[in-house]
């Protein structure tokens, strides 16, 4: 039933493609190992290259981080300084305040001393100007008065 001239030019050409075939099964596994051995050292040269990026990065998340300590530092100190130096304004302040209270109260003092010395001149004087009056051949301060006018005025 099957034609036999028909069967053995089938079976020729199997004969004539499996030999391609396992050649060419032959080239893919040679190949095999070649692309496996490839895909191995890239995948090496992907790790190393992605350990590399990691740690890139690991150490700059590290400055970062370090920079951000180093600011916050440098705004404490800061912050301690504007504190001191506010402090220190408002001793000099104080002591500003109770220096101009202490010579306030010298020149009052020294102003009270002074009417002291003015009101006993004045007493005096004024003791002498009735004892003159009781006395008219005594000099009464009105007799002295254009004189100490017209030296007031030389000092002008």
């Amino acid at each position: 039933m099957v034609d036999k001239t028909k069967l053995n030019e089938l079976v020729a050409q199997l004969r004539m493609a499996i030999p391609q075939e396992v050649h060419r099964a032959e080239e893919m596994l040679s190949r095999k190992d070649d692309i496996m051995s490839s895909a191995v050292s890239k995948a090496h040269q992907t790790r190393q290259q992605m350990e590399q990026d990691f740690r890139s990065r690991l150490g700059e998340h590290e400055l970062g981080r370090k920079a951000e300590d180093m600011l916050r530092e440098a705004e404490v100190k800061y912050k301690r300084i504007i504190e001191h130096a506010e402090q220190e304004a408002e001793n000099r302040r104080n002591q500003a305040d109770a220096y101009a209270l202490r010579t306030l109260r010298d020149l009052e003092r020294d102003l009270n001393a002074a009417t002291g010395s003015i009101r006993k001149g004045i007493d005096v004087l004024a003791g002498s100007a009735l004892a003159a009056s009781a006395n008219p051949m005594a000099s009464s301060p009105d007799d002295f008065a254009d004189e100490a006018m017209s030296e007031r005025a030389q000092y002008r």
